[in-house]
């Protein structure tokens, strides 16, 4: 009964956020215009981490790096070579698809708590990286005044902020849209039976790293086009935009919206990136500390799918996944075969 009431009240706060995501253009100023549409990017960020946390079974706390890949590639292609953001678009979900390839044989062969940890450092890792290759990444100091960009050939650039919005929120809509129809079809089934039950999987003939390595792939391309919506929004991009903070609050996301629910990891990232800038306002200096109260209660008081998917009590912040069914194993020692 209770989780059903949290489940109820999931999708009523999905409905006013979502609302309000349509219609913020017309109703705040400019600067929170701006805000949300980074908020967007980080919300669709959150989605690839729905995708390996709560599809794949993969709880990571590294989408940050295939989001900084599609960040820069973004923003040096529109210093350098294009204004179209489209091109932009494509090419920075490929340079996120190509570090999570590369990472695939790290990833998709460990298990539980491992993998947080591996994600995270991974993670850092990249930061460390594009921290240091200045000659590209303009080192700490980032990469700043990147031209506006145009949707499509022909089009006006996007000069306003309610512009670049605007075309943030058609890109999520569209990529949300079309990782939701393909998790609706055959490859979300057998995704979804490897993370309940991989033994019986395996047992039937399926090769679970592969389903497991393929979902890692998209997940990173997901993320490289936040990268890409990073940069139109703001025109700059910095290692601090990509930091274990960022991680933290995207796992939190989803976990408030729903580890299961790619449309409630949205929701959910959204909501607690829109948090954050506004405790940062209230409560300098404090913000941090309430956020990771607010991830430790969510994670332990939380009931539904958030809470098995995303490391409630025996499952993994403890160090041990959950079965089916919701029974404890003990945690696994060995890799995926």
């Amino acid at each position: 009964m209770r989780d059903e009431a949290v489940r109820a009240l999931r999708r009523g706060v999905a409905v006013l956020v979502l609302a309000a995501l349509v219609l913020a253009p017309w109703t705040v100023d400019d600067y929170t215009v701006a805000l949300l549409a980074r908020t967007l990017a980080l919300g669709l960020v959150g989605v690839s981490v729905a995708l390996l946390t709560g599809v794949a079974g993969l709880p990571t706390l590294g989408q940050t790096a295939p989001y900084a890949a599609g960040a820069y590639a973004s923003a040096v292609l529109g210093s350098r070579l294009s204004d179209v953001a489209v091109v932009h678009l494509v090419v920075a979900a490929a340079a996120g698809a190509a570090l999570a390839a590369a990472t695939v044989p790290l990833v998709v062969y460990a298990r539980g708590v491992i993998v947080l940890m591996i994600t995270l450092a991974i993670g850092e890792l990249v930061v460390t990286v594009v921290g240091r290759w200045r000659s590209v990444t303009g080192g700490s100091d980032g990469l700043a005044g990147v031209p506006p960009v145009r949707p499509v050939w022909g089009l006006p650039v996007l000069a306003t902020d309610r512009a670049r919005y605007l075309y943030a929120l058609v890109v999520v809509a569209v990529l949300v849209g079309a990782v939701l129809l393909v998790l609706h079809t055959r490859v979300g089934l057998l995704l979804r039976a490897g993370r309940d039950d991989e033994a019986r999987l395996r047992a039937s003939g399926h090769r679970v790293p592969a389903h497991v390595a393929v979902v890692h792939v998209a997940a990173g391309a997901v993320a490289g086009a936040a990268g890409s919506l990073l940069v139109v929004a703001q025109q700059f991009v910095s290692p601090a935009d990509f930091g274990f903070d960022t991680s933290a609050l995207l796992l939190l996301g989803v976990v408030v919206g729903g580890a299961t629910s790619v449309g409630g990891a949205l929701v959910g990232a959204v909501i607690v990136v829109a948090g954050r800038d506004w405790l940062f306002g209230v409560l300098p200096g404090y913000a941090p500390l309430v956020l990771g109260l607010a991830f430790v209660v969510t994670v332990y008081l939380l009931p539904g799918d958030g809470h098995r998917s995303a490391g409630g009590p025996g499952r993994l912040l403890p160090g041990l996944p959950a079965s089916p069914g919701g029974r404890e194993r003990p945690a696994p020692t060995g890799a995926r075969t």
